[in-house]
């Protein structure tokens, strides 16, 4: 994610997922004896080449500029998806603008579809796809506030029993709840990890559980929220990863954590356990990070993991100045590590305006098929916090998540 220190976002409401990753950047040279390629094998691998999604892009501009409603979609950030079992894709946003879009010239003459710069935002929104094609936005926010000055991010999402043995379906969506802070909490502060349960095919909030209370974590920065990412491994375990908040600690790269839950239990509390940096623990006091050391090794808090045969992969955004543009990668051979990288990166597209826009929270979607399809969100940089509404504003095609479709390499 970008430099933080050049982000800003709309006052008070922090526009999606801290645009504040600086990330690691050291090469690690020492990688485990482990590199044969064969099916299935763990080897290092790196991203060997990447090429744009327009079409994908595309439907989020067309759905996003569709002025035939005011309660849809037109712009968000924290971009995250779920395959449903009736084939149709749940897309899930942090930060969301609605309202109306307008066809171009804006109110400043320039060529681009734009918003009222007034426009409210929620905190999180769903919009549903159907054979490729986005097609409605659920009431939102479909999350709402816990509690005055707090708010909840949706981020992974997992179909799964709604009990273990059950026939019955449900979704569940990990929630990142912030309060209200001040500087340098400016995107808020850290609370707790909690788990919604969305009816099937209504897609109805049924309840919404606490998984994780970091409230009585004194410092702030120490507190880890998780739901980055979600990966089944098997028939047996999800693996859950998450992280702390680097950019308010004064800290270049955030630590990465790992969580596992038995399949179809994500809503249970008491069934999570922590690595500890020996062995899996249900007290969560003793987790250890997998990877990062706070310093020119890390992630972002909104990294994402996807696994290449006996693999797994980690993207997120590079170190320093480079983390406004650009993609790098860790590899392992197990969720708990040891993690090898970064590798390197990549710079994926982004608008016209160069030097003022940057990358941040890239994402994988396995709700996609058949291709590893990465996601990127696009911002407006602004060390003063105001200019990034009008800007987000005269342009609604910034604020919105852009794909790429990667292949993987030998690293």
């Amino acid at each position: 994610m970008p430099d933080d220190s050049r982000v800003r976002r709309h006052a008070g409401a922090g526009l999606g997922l801290f645009l504040a990753l600086v990330l690691g950047a050291v090469l690690l040279t020492a990688f485990p004896e482990e590199d044969d390629d064969r099916e299935g094998a763990c080897a290092p691998r790196t991203v060997s080449s990447w090429a744009a999604e327009p079409d994908l892009t595309g439907e989020f501009a067309r759905y996003g500029d569709d002025a035939s409603r005011a309660d849809d979609w037109t712009g968000g950030d924290g971009t995250h998806s779920v395959r449903l079992p009736d084939g149709r894709v749940l897309w899930l946003f942090s930060d969301t603008y609605l309202g109306n879009v307008y066809g171009p010239p804006n109110p400043v003459g320039e060529s681009y579809a734009w918003r009222d710069q007034n426009t409210p935002l929620v905190r999180n929104s769903a919009v549903v796809m159907s054979d490729g094609r986005l097609q409605s936005t659920l009431p939102a926010p479909l999350f709402p506030d816990p509690a005055p000055g707090q708010w909840r991010w949706p981020v992974a999402a997992k179909v799964e029993a709604r009990s273990p043995g059950s026939s019955d379906k449900v979704v569940r969506v990990l929630l990142w709840t912030r309060a209200n802070g001040t500087y340098p909490w400016i995107y808020g502060v850290p609370t707790a990890t909690e788990v919604a349960t969305l009816s099937l095919p209504d897609l109805r909030v049924e309840g919404i559980v606490k998984v994780l209370d970091q409230q009585q974590v004194r410092e702030p920065e120490q507190r880890v929220l998780f739901g980055t990412t979600a990966v089944t491994e098997d028939e047996n375990w999800t693996y859950v990863f998450g992280g702390d908040d680097a950019q308010a600690a004064s800290r270049p790269a955030s630590k990465a954590y790992v969580a596992r839950v038995p399949r179809d239990r994500l809503a249970e509390p008491d069934a999570w356990e922590y690595w500890d940096g020996g062995r899996w623990s249900a007290i969560s006091s003793r987790m250890k990070p997998v990877l990062g050391d706070g310093q020119r090794k890390g992630v972002g808090s909104a990294f994402t993991v996807a696994r290449d045969g006996g693999t797994w992969m980690l993207f997120t955004m590079a170190a320093g100045s480079e983390g406004l543009t650009t993609v790098t990668s860790y590899w392992a051979c197990s969720p708990t590590g040891p993690w090898y990288g970064p590798t390197k990166g990549f710079s994926p597209p982004l608008p016209e305006q160069k030097g003022e826009v940057a990358a941040y929270n890239p994402q994988v979607h396995p709700a996609l098929g058949g291709r590893l399809v990465l996601s990127y969100d696009v911002n407006w940089l602004d060390a003063t916090g105001t200019t990034a509404q009008s800007n987000l504003s005269r342009n609604v095609s910034l604020y919105r998540p852009r794909f790429v479709t990667l292949k993987l390499g030998s690293g």
